[in-house]
């Protein structure tokens, strides 16, 4: 297995505080996707970091959620998932793209690789769950959590979305400065998503460069077997950061750094 980097993170310092010149390099262009619950608006900070250290940032939101929640429906799948990505890509005519996909959003990317790897330069997987061709992510979380999941759905969800949950799981505990921020802007997701199956006509990754991101301090239970699939692979980079599971809210500085050094 090629060699991993292991990088840890403290303390968020200002997010928006230019990024070192070594790390800038040329400007590259960054496609970060959020995970579930959450929307574009989650990379605020280091969307600004990014941009401050002269790189393209889009940061698209995903059919269901955050300013898109409207169109909440039971029939949103993860085809509905990756072809929003695929789209917001061509759309915008990017290129040479370093696409970042955090928790759920590792999905989307992947289903983008195999699409249009002439577009992506690197892959980054923040957090993320990992699904091969062929899986659910109803089939790849832990049983608990699936039926604590589909629970909610019945009870709460009218059968089409699963509620949000509180900024604590995603490692923003209550009293952090961004919590409340975070509980504003959370909203449903939806369940279609985590019942259908991921299509790949190519291997995973489709040849891209790939690295894994780890979110260690809490770690995310629940993608412990998807970081385990990762470390039995060959080609992957792998890093951490010493922050919950949300860097991109925690510790969005250090994160910018991070992704500015990659590909």
């Amino acid at each position: 297995m090629q060699r991993r980097a292991m990088l840890a993170a403290t303390a968020a310092l200002p997010a928006a505080a230019a990024l070192p010149a070594a790390a800038q390099g040329a400007g590259k262009t960054y496609v970060l996707l959020h995970g579930a619950w959450h929307g574009g608006w989650c990379w605020r900070d280091v969307e600004a970091a990014l941009r401050a250290g002269g790189h393209r940032v889009h940061c698209p939101t995903q059919t269901g959620l955050g300013a898109r929640k409207h169109l909440m429906s039971r029939d949103i799948t993860l085809d509905t998932f990756v072809a929003d990505l695929v789209n917001e890509i061509e759309a915008e005519e990017l290129t040479d793209i370093i696409l970042v996909g955090h928790s759920f959003g590792g999905i989307a990317i992947t289903g983008a690789a195999d699409r249009m790897p002439e577009r992506i330069r690197h892959l980054v997987y923040l957090d993320s769950l990992i699904l091969e061709g062929g899986q659910s992510p109803f089939g790849n979380l832990p049983p608990d959590v699936v039926a604590a999941r589909r629970k909610l759905v019945a009870e709460q969800g009218n059968g089409t979305f699963i509620p949000a949950p509180p900024p604590a799981a995603f490692g923003i505990p209550e009293g952090h400065p961004q919590a409340a921020w975070v509980r504003r802007r959370l909203t449903p997701h939806p369940v279609g998503t985590y019942e259908s199956a991921l299509r790949l006509e190519h291997p995973f990754g489709n040849g891209k460069p790939r690295t894994y991101i780890h979110c260690t301090n809490p770690s995310y239970a629940a993608l412990e077997a998807s970081r385990q699939w990762v470390k039995r692979q060959q080609g992957w980079n792998w890093l951490e950061i010493a922050t919950g599971h949300d860097a991109m809210v925690t510790a969005p500085a250090e994160l910018a750094r991070m992704l500015a050094a990659i590909g």
